[in-house]
């Protein structure tokens, strides 16, 4: 990791430990001397545009202190740059900096970061908007704006994250029907959710198959059963346990071009935890190499598959291009 860094620090991410991190990473910043400006910032929503005026400000690397809502606000303003993006995981899970072999605790992850170098990784857009672990519609975005109520009540734990769930599914209401187009073959179901994987380590986590997918540079794609409340919760518990099993539990395809129309034209669209309202028709796409990441030699592997390893050695000049990316985004906001 070369200098100038800049820290950028979502105060209200995970425990919220962002807020004392000069504290927190004093011993490491001291020996990097005076090549670490942190930038502390308060309002989510500000984000993107810290990152950008960060990257323009001319920092080599800029770091994400957060969750992984924070790291894919920071990073979609680095796809398709030269400007290297590492991560300070504060979360609640932080699966993209787990995914990317760093320790959980920020003094720890810091120190591995002062050894990494730059690689390029592949990512997923929809509609114009970047993710790195997922993106998806139906049960799980309403079970995200439950999660964020009980965050409020009883504050972040993976077991409030967990009720948030179990609570969301008893007041489902009825699947939707939807017409899914993925690599050109279309279908159509009635669902509750459709997830969309860009991550191998959280189906590592969950013991969930489709690295085979992400290895081909593809997407994973769940779609959950039509089912009863009951049978819905059921399958969350199993999901949970690492016990669902495709073709019995949910069905799983594969491909890197994915369309997706419902009767609603507006809908919510989680995105690595975080929701937004998207117009309909909501499309995927992969972006190859098309993020400069800061990783440990063996960790993109592990990230989304062979894929994902180094798609485009750094400072060959075979990256994205920020106006291909700009194309792509503008495309699929008019869609």
């Amino acid at each position: 990791m070369e200098g100038p860094i800049c820290i950028i620090a979502n105060t209200g991410s995970g425990k919220k430990k962002a807020a004392k991190l000069d504290g927190l990473l004093a011993p490491v910043l001291d020996r990097l001397g005076g090549k670490v400006e942190i930038r502390t910032i308060r309002d989510p929503r500000k984000l993107t545009a810290e990152t950008e005026r960060a990257r323009k400000d001319g920092f080599r690397a800029i770091l994400a202190a957060g969750g992984d809502g924070t790291v894919c606000a920071v990073a979609s303003q680095l796809v398709g740059h030269d400007t290297a993006m590492g991560v300070v995981p504060m979360g609640t899970f932080n699966y993209f900096s787990r995914s990317l072999g760093f320790p959980q605790e920020p003094v720890a992850a810091m120190e591995a970061l002062t050894g990494s170098k730059p690689k390029r990784i592949s990512v997923g857009e929809v509609n114009g908007q970047l993710f790195l672990n997922n993106a998806s519609l139906g049960l799980y975005a309403a079970i995200l704006e439950n999660r964020e109520a009980v965050y409020g009540r009883w504050g972040r734990s993976r077991v409030a994250a967990y009720w948030s769930v179990v609570s969301t599914i008893a007041r489902f209401r009825r699947p939707s029907l939807m017409k899914v187009t993925i690599d050109g073959r279309t279908r159509r179901l009635r669902t509750p959710m459709v997830f969309v994987a860009a991550n191998g380590y959280q189906l590592d986590e969950f013991k969930l198959p489709g690295r085979e997918f992400l290895d081909e540079g593809k997407f994973a794609v769940f779609l959950a059963p039509d089912g009863s409340r009951w049978q819905l919760v059921k399958f969350a518990i199993k999901l949970a346990m690492g016990r669902a099993m495709p073709g019995q539990d949910f069905e799983m395809l594969g491909g890197s071009e994915i369309v997706i129309e419902t009767r609603r034209r507006r809908r919510t669209i989680a995105r690595d935890g975080e929701r937004d309202r998207m117009t309909a028709p909501f499309r995927f796409r992969m972006l190859t190499g098309a993020l400069n990441v800061l990783a440990p030699d063996e960790a993109v592997e592990a990230h989304a598959g062979v894929s994902n390893r180094i798609a485009v050695e750094p400072g060959a000049g075979g990256a994205v291009a920020p106006e291909a990316l700009d194309d792509r985004r503008r495309e699929g906001s008019a869609a």
